[in-house]
Protein backbone atom coordinates (compact mmCIF):
# COMPACT_ATOMS: atom_id res chain seq x y z
CA UNK A 1 0.00 0.00 0.00
CA UNK A 2 1.10 3.57 -0.69
CA UNK A 3 1.66 5.82 2.33
CA UNK A 4 -0.17 9.13 1.91
CA UNK A 5 -0.26 12.19 4.17
CA UNK A 6 -3.89 13.09 4.85
CA UNK A 7 -3.77 16.44 6.62
CA UNK A 8 -0.87 15.42 8.83
CA UNK A 9 -1.97 11.81 9.40
CA UNK A 10 -0.16 9.08 7.50
CA UNK A 11 -2.56 6.55 5.96
CA UNK A 12 -2.09 3.61 3.62
CA UNK A 13 -4.13 3.41 0.43
CA UNK A 14 -4.18 1.06 -2.55
CA UNK A 15 -3.82 2.66 -5.98
CA UNK A 16 -4.33 1.33 -9.48
CA UNK A 17 -0.58 1.65 -10.03
CA UNK A 18 0.28 -0.94 -7.39
CA UNK A 19 -2.79 -3.11 -8.01
CA UNK A 20 -3.39 -2.85 -11.78
CA UNK A 21 -6.32 -4.40 -13.62
CA UNK A 22 -4.08 -7.18 -14.91
CA UNK A 23 -3.38 -8.25 -11.32
CA UNK A 24 -7.08 -8.06 -10.44
CA UNK A 25 -7.93 -10.32 -13.37
CA UNK A 26 -5.24 -12.80 -12.32
CA UNK A 27 -6.50 -12.89 -8.71
CA UNK A 28 -10.10 -13.53 -9.84
CA UNK A 29 -9.27 -15.91 -12.67
CA UNK A 30 -11.71 -18.83 -12.55
CA UNK A 31 -14.08 -17.00 -10.18
CA UNK A 32 -17.74 -16.41 -10.97
CA UNK A 33 -18.99 -13.12 -9.55
CA UNK A 34 -22.69 -13.31 -8.71
CA UNK A 35 -24.34 -9.90 -8.32
CA UNK A 36 -27.38 -10.31 -6.06
CA UNK A 37 -30.00 -7.62 -6.58
CA UNK A 38 -30.31 -5.04 -9.33
CA UNK A 39 -31.30 -1.80 -7.64
CA UNK A 40 -28.91 1.08 -6.85
CA UNK A 41 -25.29 -0.17 -6.68
CA UNK A 42 -25.73 -3.52 -8.42
CA UNK A 43 -26.17 -2.40 -12.06
CA UNK A 44 -23.09 -0.17 -11.97
CA UNK A 45 -20.83 -2.70 -10.30
CA UNK A 46 -22.09 -5.56 -12.47
CA UNK A 47 -21.59 -3.66 -15.73
CA UNK A 48 -18.20 -2.25 -14.70
CA UNK A 49 -16.92 -5.71 -13.79
CA UNK A 50 -18.28 -7.17 -17.01
CA UNK A 51 -16.71 -4.40 -19.11
CA UNK A 52 -13.40 -5.03 -17.33
CA UNK A 53 -13.42 -8.65 -18.45
CA UNK A 54 -14.55 -10.51 -15.34
CA UNK A 55 -16.97 -13.44 -15.32
CA UNK A 56 -20.19 -11.90 -13.98
CA UNK A 57 -23.72 -13.21 -13.51
CA UNK A 58 -26.76 -11.49 -12.03
CA UNK A 59 -29.35 -12.91 -9.65
CA UNK A 60 -32.49 -10.87 -9.01
CA UNK A 61 -36.26 -11.16 -8.77
CA UNK A 62 -37.34 -8.61 -11.35
CA UNK A 63 -35.43 -9.12 -14.59
CA UNK A 64 -36.84 -6.14 -16.54
CA UNK A 65 -34.00 -3.67 -15.99
CA UNK A 66 -31.31 -6.35 -16.09
CA UNK A 67 -32.50 -7.55 -19.50
CA UNK A 68 -32.54 -3.94 -20.74
CA UNK A 69 -28.87 -3.74 -19.73
CA UNK A 70 -28.04 -6.81 -21.81
CA UNK A 71 -28.09 -9.62 -19.25
CA UNK A 72 -29.54 -12.79 -20.78
CA UNK A 73 -31.75 -15.29 -18.90
CA UNK A 74 -30.11 -18.69 -18.57
CA UNK A 75 -26.72 -17.34 -19.67
CA UNK A 76 -25.77 -14.68 -17.14
CA UNK A 77 -29.14 -13.82 -15.56
CA UNK A 78 -30.74 -16.17 -13.03
CA UNK A 79 -33.01 -16.25 -10.03
CA UNK A 80 -31.28 -15.44 -6.76
CA UNK A 81 -30.78 -18.96 -5.44
CA UNK A 82 -29.35 -20.23 -8.72
CA UNK A 83 -26.97 -17.27 -8.97
CA UNK A 84 -25.65 -17.88 -5.44
CA UNK A 85 -25.13 -21.56 -6.22
CA UNK A 86 -23.23 -20.72 -9.41
CA UNK A 87 -21.13 -17.93 -7.89
CA UNK A 88 -17.87 -18.09 -5.99
CA UNK A 89 -18.01 -14.39 -5.13
CA UNK A 90 -21.45 -13.37 -3.89
CA UNK A 91 -21.94 -9.61 -4.10
CA UNK A 92 -24.90 -9.02 -1.78
CA UNK A 93 -26.17 -5.68 -3.13
CA UNK A 94 -29.85 -5.51 -2.20
CA UNK A 95 -31.03 -2.81 0.24
CA UNK A 96 -30.12 -3.11 3.92
CA UNK A 97 -33.67 -4.02 4.91
CA UNK A 98 -33.78 -6.39 1.93
CA UNK A 99 -30.60 -8.11 3.12
CA UNK A 100 -32.23 -8.99 6.42
CA UNK A 101 -35.23 -10.51 4.64
CA UNK A 102 -33.17 -12.33 2.00
CA UNK A 103 -30.34 -13.58 4.22
CA UNK A 104 -31.80 -17.06 4.95
CA UNK A 105 -31.95 -17.70 1.19
CA UNK A 106 -28.36 -16.53 0.68
CA UNK A 107 -27.05 -18.38 3.74
CA UNK A 108 -28.33 -21.80 2.75
CA UNK A 109 -26.78 -21.56 -0.75
CA UNK A 110 -23.29 -20.43 0.25
CA UNK A 111 -20.47 -22.89 -0.35
CA UNK A 112 -17.19 -23.32 1.55
CA UNK A 113 -14.59 -20.91 0.20
CA UNK A 114 -17.10 -18.47 -1.29
CA UNK A 115 -16.45 -14.76 -0.80
CA UNK A 116 -19.47 -12.92 0.63
CA UNK A 117 -19.14 -9.31 -0.53
CA UNK A 118 -20.93 -6.21 0.74
CA UNK A 119 -20.80 -2.57 -0.30
CA UNK A 120 -22.03 -1.33 3.07
CA UNK A 121 -21.14 -2.37 6.61
CA UNK A 122 -24.75 -2.23 7.81
CA UNK A 123 -25.76 -5.89 7.94
CA UNK A 124 -22.54 -7.06 9.59
CA UNK A 125 -22.02 -4.12 11.96
CA UNK A 126 -25.61 -4.39 13.20
CA UNK A 127 -25.80 -8.18 13.01
CA UNK A 128 -27.66 -8.38 16.32
CA UNK A 129 -30.57 -6.60 14.63
CA UNK A 130 -30.20 -7.87 11.05
CA UNK A 131 -29.36 -11.50 11.99
CA UNK A 132 -26.89 -11.57 9.07
CA UNK A 133 -24.28 -13.86 10.64
CA UNK A 134 -22.04 -15.48 8.00
CA UNK A 135 -20.85 -19.07 8.35
CA UNK A 136 -17.20 -19.52 9.35
CA UNK A 137 -16.19 -21.18 6.07
CA UNK A 138 -16.50 -18.15 3.76
CA UNK A 139 -14.54 -14.94 3.26
CA UNK A 140 -16.49 -11.81 4.26
CA UNK A 141 -15.30 -8.66 2.52
CA UNK A 142 -16.48 -5.17 1.61
CA UNK A 143 -15.83 -2.61 -1.10
CA UNK A 144 -17.84 0.56 -0.50
CA UNK A 145 -17.72 3.10 -3.36
CA UNK A 146 -18.00 6.67 -2.11
CA UNK A 147 -20.85 7.58 -4.41
CA UNK A 148 -24.19 6.49 -5.78
CA UNK A 149 -24.41 3.64 -8.26
CA UNK A 150 -25.22 6.18 -10.96
CA UNK A 151 -21.89 7.94 -10.43
CA UNK A 152 -19.98 4.67 -10.06
CA UNK A 153 -21.06 3.91 -13.63
CA UNK A 154 -20.71 7.46 -14.98
CA UNK A 155 -17.22 7.85 -13.56
CA UNK A 156 -16.21 4.47 -14.95
CA UNK A 157 -17.39 5.39 -18.43
CA UNK A 158 -15.57 8.72 -18.28
CA UNK A 159 -12.38 7.06 -17.04
CA UNK A 160 -12.40 9.00 -13.77
CA UNK A 161 -13.14 6.15 -11.37
CA UNK A 162 -14.49 6.66 -7.87
CA UNK A 163 -12.84 6.28 -4.48
CA UNK A 164 -13.83 3.30 -2.33
CA UNK A 165 -13.17 1.97 1.14
CA UNK A 166 -12.46 -1.70 1.72
CA UNK A 167 -12.51 -4.09 4.66
CA UNK A 168 -12.03 -7.75 5.51
CA UNK A 169 -14.31 -9.05 8.24
CA UNK A 170 -13.48 -12.74 7.91
CA UNK A 171 -10.61 -14.46 6.09
CA UNK A 172 -11.36 -18.16 5.66
CA UNK A 173 -9.34 -18.84 2.49
CA UNK A 174 -6.27 -16.75 3.30
CA UNK A 175 -7.02 -14.83 0.09
CA UNK A 176 -9.77 -12.55 1.37
CA UNK A 177 -7.83 -9.28 1.11
CA UNK A 178 -6.49 -9.89 -2.41
CA UNK A 179 -9.97 -10.93 -3.58
CA UNK A 180 -11.38 -7.79 -1.97
CA UNK A 181 -8.83 -5.47 -3.60
CA UNK A 182 -9.23 -7.15 -6.99
CA UNK A 183 -12.98 -6.59 -6.82
CA UNK A 184 -12.43 -2.99 -5.76
CA UNK A 185 -10.26 -2.35 -8.80
CA UNK A 186 -12.69 -4.30 -10.97
CA UNK A 187 -15.70 -2.17 -10.05
CA UNK A 188 -13.77 0.97 -11.04
CA UNK A 189 -12.24 2.36 -7.86
CA UNK A 190 -9.72 5.13 -8.36
CA UNK A 191 -8.06 4.20 -5.10
CA UNK A 192 -9.08 2.16 -2.05
CA UNK A 193 -8.58 3.04 1.60
CA UNK A 194 -8.86 0.55 4.50
CA UNK A 195 -11.64 0.67 7.06
CA UNK A 196 -13.75 -1.76 9.08
CA UNK A 197 -17.39 -2.71 8.56
CA UNK A 198 -18.30 -0.76 11.71
CA UNK A 199 -16.34 2.39 10.86
CA UNK A 200 -17.74 2.37 7.33
CA UNK A 201 -21.36 2.20 8.43
CA UNK A 202 -20.92 4.77 11.20
CA UNK A 203 -19.34 7.29 8.82
CA UNK A 204 -21.70 6.45 5.95
CA UNK A 205 -24.94 6.79 7.90
CA UNK A 206 -23.72 10.03 9.45
CA UNK A 207 -22.68 11.41 6.05
CA UNK A 208 -25.90 10.50 4.25
CA UNK A 209 -28.10 11.92 6.96
CA UNK A 210 -25.74 14.86 7.31
CA UNK A 211 -23.85 16.97 4.80
CA UNK A 212 -24.20 14.64 1.80
CA UNK A 213 -27.99 14.59 1.68
CA UNK A 214 -30.11 15.38 4.74
CA UNK A 215 -28.30 18.47 6.02
CA UNK A 216 -27.71 19.78 2.50
CA UNK A 217 -31.40 19.51 1.60
CA UNK A 218 -32.50 21.01 4.90
CA UNK A 219 -30.13 24.00 4.77
CA UNK A 220 -31.10 24.67 1.16
CA UNK A 221 -34.78 24.75 2.11
CA UNK A 222 -34.08 27.10 5.03
CA UNK A 223 -32.21 29.61 2.86
CA UNK A 224 -34.72 29.38 -0.01
CA UNK A 225 -37.68 29.98 2.32
CA UNK A 226 -35.90 32.93 3.96
CA UNK A 227 -35.28 34.58 0.59
CA UNK A 228 -38.84 33.96 -0.59
CA UNK A 229 -40.36 35.39 2.61
CA UNK A 230 -38.34 38.51 2.02
CA UNK A 231 -39.71 39.11 -1.45
CA UNK A 232 -37.18 37.40 -3.70
CA UNK A 233 -38.53 35.60 -6.75
CA UNK A 234 -38.37 31.78 -7.05
CA UNK A 235 -35.74 32.00 -9.78
CA UNK A 236 -33.52 34.33 -7.77
CA UNK A 237 -33.93 32.29 -4.58
CA UNK A 238 -33.10 29.02 -6.38
CA UNK A 239 -30.10 30.45 -8.23
CA UNK A 240 -28.62 31.86 -5.03
CA UNK A 241 -29.34 28.67 -3.06
CA UNK A 242 -28.70 25.76 -5.41
CA UNK A 243 -27.63 26.71 -8.91
CA UNK A 244 -24.56 28.74 -8.03
CA UNK A 245 -23.45 26.04 -5.59
CA UNK A 246 -23.81 23.09 -7.98
CA UNK A 247 -22.75 24.81 -11.21
CA UNK A 248 -19.93 27.01 -9.96
CA UNK A 249 -18.71 27.03 -6.37
CA UNK A 250 -18.64 23.30 -5.59
CA UNK A 251 -16.53 22.80 -8.71
CA UNK A 252 -13.89 25.14 -7.26
CA UNK A 253 -13.96 23.17 -4.00
CA UNK A 254 -13.53 19.99 -6.03
CA UNK A 255 -10.51 21.42 -7.84
CA UNK A 256 -8.40 22.62 -4.92
CA UNK A 257 -10.39 22.84 -1.67
CA UNK A 258 -12.51 25.33 0.26
CA UNK A 259 -9.74 27.91 0.64
CA UNK A 260 -9.27 27.87 -3.15
CA UNK A 261 -12.96 28.50 -3.65
CA UNK A 262 -12.91 31.36 -1.11
CA UNK A 263 -9.82 32.85 -2.80
CA UNK A 264 -11.58 32.87 -6.17
CA UNK A 265 -14.70 34.70 -4.99
CA UNK A 266 -15.24 38.38 -4.32
CA UNK A 267 -13.79 39.94 -1.19
CA UNK A 268 -17.33 40.60 0.04
CA UNK A 269 -18.19 36.91 -0.35
CA UNK A 270 -14.93 35.86 1.32
CA UNK A 271 -15.49 38.08 4.33
CA UNK A 272 -19.09 37.02 4.79
CA UNK A 273 -18.30 33.31 4.45
CA UNK A 274 -15.41 33.45 6.90
CA UNK A 275 -17.49 35.41 9.43
CA UNK A 276 -20.58 33.21 9.23
CA UNK A 277 -18.91 29.78 8.96
CA UNK A 278 -18.32 29.53 12.75
CA UNK A 279 -21.97 30.36 13.44
CA UNK A 280 -23.24 27.62 11.16
CA UNK A 281 -20.78 25.18 12.71
CA UNK A 282 -21.95 26.09 16.22
CA UNK A 283 -25.60 25.75 15.20
CA UNK A 284 -25.21 22.35 13.56
CA UNK A 285 -22.56 20.66 15.72
CA UNK A 286 -25.11 19.56 18.37
CA UNK A 287 -27.26 18.03 15.62
CA UNK A 288 -24.32 16.08 14.21
CA UNK A 289 -23.38 14.83 17.69
CA UNK A 290 -26.94 13.64 18.24
CA UNK A 291 -26.94 12.00 14.81
CA UNK A 292 -23.66 10.14 15.41
CA UNK A 293 -24.90 8.89 18.78
CA UNK A 294 -28.03 7.45 17.14
CA UNK A 295 -25.89 5.76 14.50
CA UNK A 296 -23.47 4.33 17.07
CA UNK A 297 -26.17 3.00 19.38
CA UNK A 298 -28.08 1.31 16.55
CA UNK A 299 -31.13 3.59 16.77
CA UNK A 300 -30.79 4.54 13.10
CA UNK A 301 -30.42 0.87 12.17
CA UNK A 302 -33.67 0.11 13.98
CA UNK A 303 -35.39 2.99 12.17
CA UNK A 304 -34.18 1.75 8.77
CA UNK A 305 -35.24 -1.85 9.34
CA UNK A 306 -38.66 -0.88 10.69
CA UNK A 307 -39.49 1.73 8.05
CA UNK A 308 -37.87 0.20 4.98
CA UNK A 309 -39.09 -3.28 5.82
CA UNK A 310 -42.76 -2.34 5.46
CA UNK A 311 -44.54 -3.99 2.53
CA UNK A 312 -45.86 -0.61 1.34
CA UNK A 313 -42.55 1.22 1.80
CA UNK A 314 -42.14 1.90 -1.92
CA UNK A 315 -45.54 3.64 -2.05
CA UNK A 316 -44.74 5.66 1.08
CA UNK A 317 -41.34 6.62 -0.32
CA UNK A 318 -42.83 7.68 -3.65
CA UNK A 319 -45.27 9.94 -1.81
CA UNK A 320 -42.46 11.58 0.19
CA UNK A 321 -40.32 12.10 -2.90
CA UNK A 322 -43.28 13.50 -4.84
CA UNK A 323 -43.88 16.03 -2.07
CA UNK A 324 -40.21 17.02 -2.21
CA UNK A 325 -40.11 17.23 -6.00
CA UNK A 326 -43.34 19.23 -6.18
CA UNK A 327 -42.19 21.85 -3.69
CA UNK A 328 -41.81 25.32 -5.17
CA UNK A 329 -38.04 25.26 -4.79
CA UNK A 330 -37.53 22.12 -6.86
CA UNK A 331 -40.17 23.06 -9.42
CA UNK A 332 -38.25 26.31 -9.82
CA UNK A 333 -35.10 24.19 -10.14
CA UNK A 334 -36.61 22.24 -13.01
CA UNK A 335 -37.17 25.48 -14.90
CA UNK A 336 -33.67 26.75 -14.11
CA UNK A 337 -32.04 23.52 -15.36
CA UNK A 338 -33.86 23.83 -18.68
CA UNK A 339 -32.44 27.33 -19.07
CA UNK A 340 -28.81 26.29 -18.61
CA UNK A 341 -26.81 27.25 -21.72
CA UNK A 342 -25.86 23.64 -22.49
CA UNK A 343 -29.52 22.62 -22.42
CA UNK A 344 -30.55 25.60 -24.51
CA UNK A 345 -28.06 24.56 -27.18
CA UNK A 346 -29.33 20.97 -27.06
CA UNK A 347 -32.87 22.25 -27.45
CA UNK A 348 -31.84 24.40 -30.42
CA UNK A 349 -29.99 21.58 -32.15
CA UNK A 350 -32.83 19.07 -31.73
CA UNK A 351 -35.40 21.60 -32.86
CA UNK A 352 -33.29 22.44 -35.89
CA UNK A 353 -33.35 18.78 -36.84
CA UNK A 354 -37.11 18.71 -36.58
CA UNK A 355 -37.17 16.92 -33.23
CA UNK A 356 -39.68 18.30 -30.75
CA UNK A 357 -39.02 18.60 -27.02
CA UNK A 358 -36.22 19.96 -24.88
CA UNK A 359 -33.58 17.99 -23.07
CA UNK A 360 -32.59 18.78 -19.53
CA UNK A 361 -30.20 17.42 -16.93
Amino acid sequence: MALIDFGGTQERVVTRAEFPMSKARKVLKGETIAIIGYGVQAPAQALNLKDNGFNVIVGCRNWTRAKQDGWKPGKDLFDIEEAVRRGTVIQFLVSDAGQKALWPTIRKNLKPGDALYFSHGFSIAYKEQTKVIPPKNVDVIMVAPKGSGLNVRRNFLSGAGINSSFAVFQDFTGRAEERCLALGIGVGSGYLFPTTFQREVFSDLTGERGILMGALAGVMEAQYETLRRNGHSPSEAFNETVEELTQSLIRLVDENGMDWMFANCSTTAQRGALDWKPQFKAATLPVFRKLYKRVKTGAECSRVLKACGKKNYKQLLDAELTTLGQSEMWRAGSAVRKLRPQNQSKSFSTTAKGVSGRQSN
